[in-house]
């Protein structure tokens, strides 16, 4: 017999069950990352995670003759509807036994929970904030996930999504290169070089995190204005800003964080992340005891490095601070000792950012698709 529960999230060992459920499916994929439990069961609190300040969510587990074979969780973000005068649902955390009638049964709780909202229209996967991996995948399933900024599922989970009538929203397309097929043209530095002597961009590179972190508040106000064309796009809350900051300083380089900047304004970044994903699968997703110093160990160790976020305010383009993100590009895959990188899901909507990290040499590698469908 099946039956859909509701998370009590102010109970730890019903989030337990909801955080450890992927184990059960996974454990034997080699290209599967463990979540970091304890940001998993971040976003169950509502007294900790910032999006709870604006807007609200609910979580389900599927349950059949006592053994949890699925969850679900449904969020309605009403800064986001606000924005964009929409009237929105998001669902994220899908994982299911491969069983028709278990996916059917947790999204009518969560189409009933939207329906309740007022809201029209839903769409996912979709998390709480940019840190969160967009889509599920659809192409790409013999590549190991880079660490949690994306997803891994079954093949057989987009069938079970589609089956329920969802349909594409947008694909976020992940490139791969390594050191022999990435080629930046000459020209690209050249041009880069002659931008920063004319002094009228520069590029701000970190020697620790204390410099990198008084240069957040800059960093957070830019994220605000750069990806304002972008699908997923709303606002941050100052709150939400500090949160997605201090989340990137447990596993940055410094050295992978440059700063592009016109005068003292922050105009673009890049966000480059030592790839930690063996660690993680070693530790099972537990930083703690050991799992911490692995992790650091690791972002020494490991040979991938992942370039997850980067942008330029759409005035500065032309003014020569595209060429400066991708000589920065060129230079973090070239001179920090990778052999690996991964651009980390662009949207199809970003059509020259994608091309031009194609004309360079990244191989699309991975898709994860963004679903939508009417309620």
């Amino acid at each position: 017999m099946l039956a859909i529960e509701t998370l009590d999230t102010g109970s730890k060992s019903q989030v337990r069950r909801f955080s450890h459920l992927p184990f059960q499916f996974y454990t034997k994929t080699p290209q599967w990352v463990p979540p970091i439990l304890v940001d998993v069961e971040t976003m169950l609190d509502r007294k900790k995670h910032p999006f709870y300040e604006h807007s609200d969510g609910e979580f389900y587990m599927a349950v059949r003759d006592g053994k949890d074979v699925g969850r679900l969780a449904v969020f309605e973000n009403v800064n986001f509807n606000k924005y964009h005068g929409t009237k929105k649902g998001q669902f994220y955390f899908f994982e299911c036994e491969d069983n028709q009638e278990t996916a059917n049964a947790l999204f009518e709780r969560a189409f009933a929970w939207a329906r309740a909202r007022g809201l029209d229209l839903m769409v996912g996967p979709k998390g709480l904030g940019p840190l969160d991996g967009y889509g599920i995948l659809v192409e790409g399933f013999e590549h190991r996930q880079m660490m949690t900024m994306m997803n891994y599922n079954h093949p057989y989970i987009p069938k079970l999504v589609e089956a329920l009538g969802f349909e594409k929203e947008v694909d976020f397309i992940s490139c791969y290169a390594n050191t022999k097929t990435f080629k930046m043209p000459d020209r690209i530095f050249r041009i880069a070089e002659r931008v920063e002597k004319r002094g009228t961009l520069g590029v701000k590179r970190f020697k620790n995190k204390r410099e990198l972190i008084s240069w957040a508040p800059r960093i957070g106000e830019a994220y605000n204005k750069t990806f304002i064309r972008n699908w997923e796009y709303v606002p941050l809350t100052d709150r939400e800003l500090n949160f997605v900051i201090q989340n990137i300083m447990t596993i940055a380089d410094p050295r992978l964080i440059k700063i592009i900047t016109h005068g003292e304004d922050v105009v673009g970044f890049l966000f480059g992340f030592a790839d930690v994903s063996e660690a993680l699968q070693r530790n099972k997703g537990r930083l703690f005891p050991f799992g911490i110093l692995d992790l650091l160990l690791e972002l020494k160790r490991t040979k991938w490095v992942s370039l997850n976020g980067e942008g330029v305010l759409e005035e500065y383009q032309g003014m020569g601070g595209n060429a400066l993100l991708y000589a920065e590009i060129g230079k973090t895959v070239r001179d920090y000792g990778y052999d690996h990188a991964d651009m980390t899901q662009v949207a199809e909507t970003a059509v020259q950012m994608r091309q031009d990290l194609i004309n360079l040499g990244g191989l699309p590698y991975k898709n994860h698709r963004v679903y939508r469908r009417k309620l």
